[in-house]
């Protein structure tokens, strides 16, 4: 029974991903919007800081607070 409710989610998850490609068509791109002013890009420097350095130093930064911090006792940890 497992088999087939794994293949039922399978099925809906590719058919919403499927719709959602089909929907969010690139040519709607095309019409600017009235107000629209994008600014200039990012080079790939900026993207890459933005996008991979960031999450991971803010990741980075949490974990060695959450252990600086911990309370908990060194007998019950594992």
């Amino acid at each position: 029974m497992d088999k087939k409710n794994a293949l039922r989610a399978g099925a809906v998850m590719a058919g919403t991903t499927l719709m959602m490609l089909l929907m969010s068509s690139p040519v709607l791109a095309v019409n600017r919007d009235d107000g629209d002013d994008p600014g200039p890009g990012l080079s790939i420097g900026e993207t890459l800081g933005l996008y991979v350095a960031a999450p991971l130093v803010l990741f980075a930064v949490i974990a060695g607070l959450v252990m600086v911090l911990d309370k908990s006792k060194k007998e019950h940890r594992v």
